[in-house]
């Protein structure tokens, strides 16, 4: 018990940086301890955690127990703890900062791997895909739909078209390993009758630099896109994610 209390004595590096960050200090002191947002959560029994056990491990100043489980990796940053949350508690902004407080060369493999890809080429696709790459991959298969595929003889995956309400864009696997996924949205679009456009820059719809807490790869990408979206001068950016 005598440990239980000096715990509670100590202040939680993660918990205080939220709290100067976010309005209201993210309601952080406001816990109830309820459990909705673990029983939404789709990450609650992974590694033995759930969101309300992280939350409180903070409130406790554990910050070296928290910084020792992989479980942070593990959200998804859905933010369905939030919504259900009766205090709308932002216990994924804690966890963006408890990754942040990772070093980078640490953070997992996979997750580094796919934002380092992304940053690689204006198309910000966390498979390294080039624009030249990506170009061809949509005028091939768009051929193939209109040599094949009766009633789309003119089907057309418009790229970098000027004034386009909808700027599209598209998860960054199918292109490489499914290409046959992106044709029927194609479908849909040019049956509504709706004017969309791909990029050559920012058109893809992942942002693994996010997941990272990588703040500055997060920012380049976010700001290619949107730059890409207004050199078009498109009214609607339309993320598939």
């Amino acid at each position: 018990m005598a440990i239980e209390i000096g715990r509670v004595k100590e202040k939680s590096i993660f918990k205080d940086r939220i709290m100067s960050l976010l309005p209201d200090g993210g309601n952080l002191n406001a816990c109830l301890t309820c459990g909705a947002c673990s029983s939404g959560c789709p990450a609650t029994g992974l590694e033995n955690m759930d969101p309300r056990k992280f939350l409180r491990m903070a409130a406790l100043g554990m910050d070296e127990e928290i910084l020792n489980t992989d479980w942070a990796w593990m959200c998804t940053g859905c933010q369905r703890c939030i919504h259900v949350c009766p205090m709308r508690i932002d216990i994924p902004a804690l966890i963006f900062q408890v990754r942040k407080s990772w070093p980078r060369e640490k953070r997992p493999k996979g997750i580094r791997g796919s934002c380092d890809l992304a940053l690689k080429h204006d198309t910000c696709s966390a498979m390294g895909t080039s624009e030249e790459d990506w170009h061809f991959v949509v005028e091939d298969v768009a051929a193939e739909v209109r040599e094949t595929q009766e009633g789309f003889e003119d089907l057309v995956a418009p790229m970098d078209k000027r004034g386009a309400t909808f700027f599209l864009n598209q998860n960054s696997r199918e292109p490489v390993t499914e290409p046959e996924e992106m044709i029927p949205l194609w479908k849909i679009l040019q049956k509504v009758g709706a004017n969309w456009t791909y990029g050559s820059k920012g058109w893809a719809a992942e942002n693994y630099c996010m997941f990272l807490a990588d703040d500055e790869g997060w920012e380049r990408i976010i700001r290619t896109k949107v730059d890409a979206v207004e050199e078009l001068g498109c009214k609607v950016w339309l993320n598939t994610e």
